[in-house]
């Protein structure tokens, strides 16, 4: 993964209010931690993150930090979280996790699929995506953006597993390799088809059910034939149906 340069600055203000303020300025809070130093309170530009991401294949990104006026002004490190306003998308803080050149990292990338699968084209099929993100391993320049996977062989009923995907160069997928990555099921209809008409018969309990409820009625008409009803016997069958 190729590192891009990000400048910041340290932040004094923590609370919610400085927050809102810092971003009504046009800046957003973050914070950088790990092995490399304490965590510390920045800040940076909403237009120069805005661009970051805007060029990235995803929010996995290795940056060049120069922290102005710090005394430890270069780190190398990987936006490790973002938060975003829930309606409008907008970026209301960043986490920094600072790596080393030689330390190995574990992050989750994307799984993305290209081509068309053949069970889908001439057999109708579906293509399912069970895993959207798979953690891999790697030192901070091995690191992939993405995981690409050619699905075009794919069948109906065939998938491709965790333990097929071939890594990039020094690139580690973690994880059981007999997990489903993507799959290419048979068509919903076909597989609606047989539990719409087993749901048209009755089932063979809900025969004998009524069966019984008729024969109670049959054996209590005699009973009450020429004979006057005793006082509350009309609740009774009322009764009998809470049971």
């Amino acid at each position: 993964m190729k590192s891009v340069a990000l400048n910041a600055s340290v932040r004094a203000g923590i609370r919610r209010g400085a927050n809102k303020q810092l971003r009504a300025t046009g800046s957003i809070p973050a914070v950088i931690y790990g092995k490399q130093g304490k965590p510390q309170n920045l800040q940076v530009s909403s237009k120069d993150l805005d661009n970051l991401f805007h060029h990235a294949a995803s929010e996995n990104v290795l940056v060049d930090l120069t922290v102005k006026d710090d005394a430890k002004a270069k780190r190398l490190a990987l936006v490790q979280d973002v938060q975003h306003h829930p309606l409008s998308g907008k970026v209301l803080h960043v986490d920094f996790h600072e790596v080393a050149e030689n330390e190995k990292v574990t992050i989750s990338v994307p799984v993305e699929t290209t081509g068309e699968p053949v069970g889908v084209k001439m057999g109708g099929g579906v293509l399912e995506h069970v895993m959207f993100k798979i953690k891999v391993r790697a030192l901070p320049k091995d690191l992939p953006e993405e995981i690409s996977l050619d699905v075009s062989a794919l069948e109906i009923g065939r998938s491709i597993h965790l333990g097929e995907i071939k890594p990039p160069a020094g690139v580690e997928i973690l994880g059981h390799k007999e997990g489903v990555v993507v799959a290419c099921a048979a068509p919903k209809a076909e597989v609606e088809e047989a539990p719409a008409a087993d749901a048209a018969a009755p089932a063979a309990g809900d025969v004998a059910m009524i069966k019984e409820k008729k024969e109670e009625g049959a054996e209590a008409a005699p009973a009450a034939k020429g004979a006057a009803p005793a006082k509350g016997a009309d609740k009774a069958p009322v009764a009998e149906k809470k049971k």
